[in-house]
């Protein structure tokens, strides 16, 4: 596929209601930015995730997480980051382990709850603003999920004890390349896993 100019990428997110810099081999939003169109089809939305280049550099090691607390507490860690690896990816290993990672990079920084379970069912008591959509959109109750929980817990365990997911950095944030959320323009985008997107807050 033919690169688009920086021109054309300019473009696409003025579109979207905002205005970026190039700098430092990276696109920054240096304007607060609307919510991308709603009227955005698949193939759209892939062009513009598309037109947004990986930042250079940004994909920085996270720090290795180590659990500390009871086993009971260890054990329900274990559950919430199987739940959400499980939902959010399904049966695919390299998906499960980076929905974890994110987790674990969200548990890491200050604007987030302190706990991994704290962390995927953050906003879930409201119908807009859960963090993890399966925690809000009744996937739990409606879409039981078996295949794969053995491979999760394994991941979550794994994770637990310090396992770091290196593809995804230290990513916070992801979505599907066919669609464009509206806090896209706001990070750094380091790294895409076959149709997810990965992103980071801006320097680091």
């Amino acid at each position: 596929m033919r690169r688009r100019s920086r021109t054309a990428t300019t473009l696409l997110l003025l579109a979207m209601g905002g205005l970026w810099l190039a700098a430092r081999g990276g696109w920054r939003s240096i304007l607060p930015v609307a919510p991308p169109p709603v009227n955005l089809d698949m193939e759209q939305a892939r062009a513009l995730n598309a037109s947004v280049p990986i930042i250079a550099g940004g994909l920085a090691a996270a720090r290795p997480y180590h659990f500390r607390g009871t086993p009971a507490a260890r054990e329900q860690a274990v559950q919430c980051l199987a739940t959400a690896a499980l939902y959010e990816a399904g049966s695919d290993a390299d998906g499960q382990k980076a929905v974890i990672q994110v987790v674990l990079n969200r548990v890491a920084r200050p604007q987030y709850p302190k706990t991994v379970c704290g962390v995927v069912y953050q906003g879930s008591s409201r119908s807009t603003g859960c963090q993890f959509s399966f925690t809000c959109d009744g996937s739990l109750t409606r879409r039981p999920e078996h295949k794969g929980w053995t491979a999760a817990r394994a991941a979550a365990r794994r994770a637990l004890n310090g396992y770091v997911f290196a593809p995804v950095g230290r990513a916070t944030h992801y979505h599907t390349d066919w669609t464009v959320p509206y806090w896209m323009p706001t990070l750094d985008k380091i790294a895409q896993i076959r149709s997810h997107i990965f992103y980071r807050p801006h320097r680091g």
